[in-house]
């Protein structure tokens, strides 16, 4: 039997999921790159099952309110699934949930929402990189969201798929 690996996702509320949605389309129409859903990653690459992963989602979101939080800086790296992002501090609500669904790693943890996973021409990039830093720095991004998605790093971008999901508390 295969087993099938997840990841936990926190997920912009739906105006900002639109936004960075666009984003994203933009920059793979433009540097021939996957298309893929905005998120931040959680919890990447586990092979806990949905059942037990849709508890601890359950209960994590209970206990932070939906919230919104300023881009720091849009910036990139040469990592394939951090090629291009927009970072955000470690506030108390992130710094909660990745305690409650990913305490191991909580030392690692750089909150970020990729804009382009791969490997791109580094002068186009770095251009990129300064057009949407100024669009977004500072910006603030509501997370409304905590999904369990089929996705990993052997898992294909397009077969990528959210399985359960459950709304961060009401203020």
């Amino acid at each position: 039997m295969t087993v099938r690996i997840h990841s936990l996702w926190l997920m912009p509320a739906p105006t900002d999921e639109a936004m960075l949605a666009g984003i994203v389309g933009d920059l793979s129409g433009r540097f021939g790159t996957p298309v893929f859903a905005p998120h931040l990653t959680l919890q990447g690459d586990t092979a806990t099952t949905p059942d037990v992963l849709a508890r601890a989602i359950a209960a994590a979101a209970k206990a932070v309110e939906a919230f919104a939080q300023p881009v720091s800086i849009v910036e990139g790296s040469n990592a394939y699934f951090r090629s291009f992002y927009a970072r955000f501090a470690v506030s108390a609500q992130l710094a909660a949930l990745k305690q409650a669904l990913d305490p191991a790693g909580r030392e690692s943890f750089m909150p970020h929402v990729s804009l382009l996973y791969g490997e791109v021409e580094a002068t186009a990039k770095a251009a990129a990189i300064a057009e949407i830093h100024a669009r977004l720095a500072g910006r603030a991004v509501r997370f409304d969201r905590i999904g369990i998605v089929t996705s990993g790093q052997d898992v294909p971008i397009a077969d990528w798929r959210v399985v359960a999901s459950v709304a961060l508390r009401s203020a």
